[in-house]
């Protein structure tokens, strides 16, 4: 059996060499005839998988080593008879970390408590919902806006107005969808934008395209009041430099790439492939899973809350350095930029997870125990 895989996705060896000899592809480098006469292709988020790919190959399972599949066509793996798998959930964690740490450096920057901001929660998937889970966990004001899931399941959901004019904080985790009636390409466009609270922070760690770039860089000439981060870009690997300038944070689609996020999508995928060849599994992520460099703090119980949250999160993950490292890569022609891009999330640096970390109390802190478990890690 022949298997393609993007070269970016971890542990291929060890999950898959059973199942016969691999080819690794950059993913924007997979084309027809690369996966011709493979029976199993796995990709991350930059290869297309449509039947321009497929058609005529002897491919029969396909598996993307991430939440999303807005770059499979799905109809047409359905049709062909290709089974298919994604890893739902699992960078969900990866991404709340990035949040919570892009969070902080606003908070820093403005001089403001971030428990007294109202949080804005568009897309309560897999992420989104873990996401809320840590906000109010902490004791936040959160409102959360998912019109599927506010359409199959009721519940506490609010509409995209009433998150406009409340929050003045907005975090995007909505899939991308180009048509139907919960379309969400563009869902935030010029005239949305225009609608931001004086002062409101706007993170985008979805889908480049659910934000207007180019309305957004034109309001952020005019609005220098809003604090912008994003991580996703419309027309990836390509980004509008202006608009790179004009955001406090900017990193290139890697808040989600955490070491245990990207080898738990990998197991995912495994489990999956094993499930559509008939093959019984052999290996779990428990064994292959590398200890932390960090594996636990030491608070004292006389330590301020809010300096133990900053200390907690960023003993895990700092989102400066990504935009360092991002914006130094923003020079060059456009073939050194788009080149650029993909160098960073390559060769992208082993970033752990904030539930992986064990916090030991040292006397009794209600008010810290409280935000150790809310944030994920583990209270000793």
């Amino acid at each position: 059996m022949r298997i393609v895989a993007d070269e970016n996705i971890p542990l291929l060896d060890e999950f898959f060499a059973g199942f016969g000899e691999i080819q690794r592809l950059p993913g924007r480098a997979i084309d027809r005839a690369a996966v011709a006469d493979a029976q199993i292709l796995l990709v991350r988020s930059v290869t297309r998988v449509d039947k321009t790919l497929l058609e005529g190959s002897a491919v029969r399972f396909v598996g993307t080593c991430t939440i999303g599949t807005d770059h499979l066509e799905l109809d047409y793996l359905q049709q062909a008879g290709i089974g298919w798998a994604n890893a739902p959930g699992c960078n969900a964690r990866g991404v709340v970390d990035y949040v919570l740490g892009s969070l902080l450096v606003l908070a820093e920057l403005q001089g403001v408590s971030l428990s007294t901001r109202t949080y804005g929660v568009i897309g309560a998937g897999q992420v989104g919902a873990r996401l809320v889970e840590v906000l109010r966990g902490l004791g936040w004001r959160v409102l959360v806006c998912d019109p599927p899931r506010q359409a199959e399941e009721g519940g506490d959901f609010v509409s995209l107005e009433q998150v406009m004019t409340e929050c003045d904080v907005l975090s995007l985790h909505a899939p991308l969808e180009r048509e139907g009636e919960h379309a969400t390409h563009h869902l935030f466009d010029a005239a949305r934008l225009a609608q931001l609270k004086p002062g409101c922070w706007l993170i985008n760690a979805s889908r480049g395209a659910v934000l207007d770039n180019a309305a957004l860089r034109d309001l952020l000439t005019r609005r220098a009041d809003l604090q912008v981060v994003l991580d996703v870009w419309e027309g990836e690997p390509q980004v509008d430099i202006e608009l790179a300038k004009l955001c406090r944070i900017a990193t290139p689609h890697i808040a989600g790439y955490s070491l245990d996020g990207k080898l738990r999508g990998t197991a995912q995928v495994y489990q999956a492939a094993c499930q559509r060849l008939s093959v019984t599994p052999t290996l779990s992520l428990d064994e292959l899973m590398p200890a932390p460099w960090l594996s636990e703090l030491s608070l004292d119980a006389s330590a301020d809350p809010a300096w133990a949250l900053a200390m907690v999160c960023r003993a895990v993950y700092d989102p400066r350095r990504d935009d360092a490292d991002f914006r130094r890569s923003l020079l060059g022609s456009v073939v050194e930029r788009r080149a650029h891009f993909d160098l960073l999330r390559k060769h992208y640096p082993a970033r752990r997870e904030i539930d992986g970390l064990s916090v030991r109390l040292s006397g009794e802190a209600p008010e810290l125990a409280h935000m150790v478990r809310a944030l994920g890690a583990t209270l000793v």
